[in-house]
Parts: C-alpha cells; sequence; structure tokens
C-alpha cells in the first residue's frame, strides 16, 4: 500500500467512524444553530480582537486574546509606551463587558490566564537580568492592585500569570479564560 493510499483508506475509516458515533472529525467545530438558547451567538461586524476565539459551550464561555486595545476604536488605542496601568484598566473592562456580553459577570469567572509583556519598542531599553524580574515584578505588583477591585470579596477566578516576550496588538496584558454562564437569554448585541 502506497502512503497515499494507506492516508485515504485511514481517512475513510475514521469519516465512517464519525458518521457511525456522531462525533466530530478533529479540527471541526460545532454550530450554535438551532441551540441559540443556552448557546447565544457573539454579535456580528465587531472587531476581531474584541470576540475571536470566544464562544460557549455546555454553559461555559470560553474567551481568549482579551487585550488593552479590545472594544476600542483605532483612534482610542493605547500603545506600549503608555502607563501599564491604563492597559490593565482597558483589558479588565473590556473582559468585563465581554462576559457580560455572554451572559456572565465576573464573579463567575471560573479561570484566568494572564499574559504580561515589557514594553518592546523604539527608544526603551529592555533591561535584563534582575532589572528584568525586577520589571516584571512591578508590572505584577500593579495588576494586583487593579484585578482586584474588579471582583466581589472572595470571587476572585483561579489563575495563573505569566511573562511572555510579545503580545499581539500593543497590548501589555492579555486574558484568557472561562465563565459560567448565568443568563443565556442576555442580549449578545451590546
Amino acid at each position: 500500500m502506497t502512503d497515499n493510499t494507506r492516508r485515504t483508506f485511514f481517512g475513510k475509516i475514521a469519516a465512517l467512524g464519525t458518521f457511525v458515533t456522531g462525533a466530530r472529525l478533529l479540527g471541526q467545530q460545532t454550530s450554535n444553530a438551532g441551540n441559540s438558547a443556552t448557546t447565544p451567538a457573539m454579535p456580528q461586524g465587531t472587531p476581531r480582537s474584541s470576540n475571536a476565539g470566544h464562544h460557549i459551550d455546555d454553559g461555559i464561555y470560553y474567551f481568549s486574546g482579551t487585550g488593552s486595545n479590545d472594544g476600542y476604536p483605532k483612534e482610542d488605542h493605547v500603545v506600549v509606551t503608555d502607563p501599564f496601568e491604563k492597559h490593565v484598566t482597558r483589558t479588565m473592562d473590556a473582559l468585563k463587558k465581554s462576559v457580560e456580553r455572554a451572559g456572565s459577570n465576573m464573579d463567575n469567572i471560573l479561570h484566568l490566564q494572564v499574559f504580561l509583556c515589557l514594553p518592546l519598542a523604539e527608544g526603551i531599553a529592555t533591561p535584563t537580568g534582575k532589572a528584568r524580574f525586577d520589571a516584571h515584578k512591578a508590572q505584577y505588583d500593579a495588576l494586583n492592585k487593579i484585578y482586584g477591585t474588579y471582583f466581589s470579596p472572595g470571587k476572585a477566578p483561579s489563575r495563573a500569570c505569566m511573562a511572555v516576550e510579545w503580545i499581539p496588538g500593543d497590548s501589555l496584558i492579555e486574558i484568557v479564560g472561562s465563565a459560567k454562564v448565568v443568563d443565556a437569554t442576555a442580549p449578545t448585541d451590546k
């Protein structure tokens, strides 16, 4: 059997198995059509960065790539040279709007992954060694001061925080996570 014939044979077997069991093929996504009462679609026509990768599955809202410029028009974007605190506040505001649009709220967030990066721009020296550690620690401390104000006491979700080299979209912070949907009938066009 040649490689192409073998590949074709196993592809047909996988397709048959998928058909028989009703399972999804790897890499396929299901549509929310016919299930909109429990899984509202995200609004159409919004910028890619404000809802790319966001979806609801089995009552859980999964969001990805929420950064400091999400939901803001181009003329109101922050840049990497703006204060880190401004990046955090705008990211948390965008996250809050996103979870509310999906029928949840900040207190129903289950888990977050927070990515921070130092500004990479012409004319800004990138720290090394202990200075780099100190710069990331200062960002982490600034994040925590603002972050806690978005949750009711004792309701902050589990969280992982990582320093990365670069984040797209001129943001110094990006958040990924999930939230329990508490209002499946919430309007999604806010």
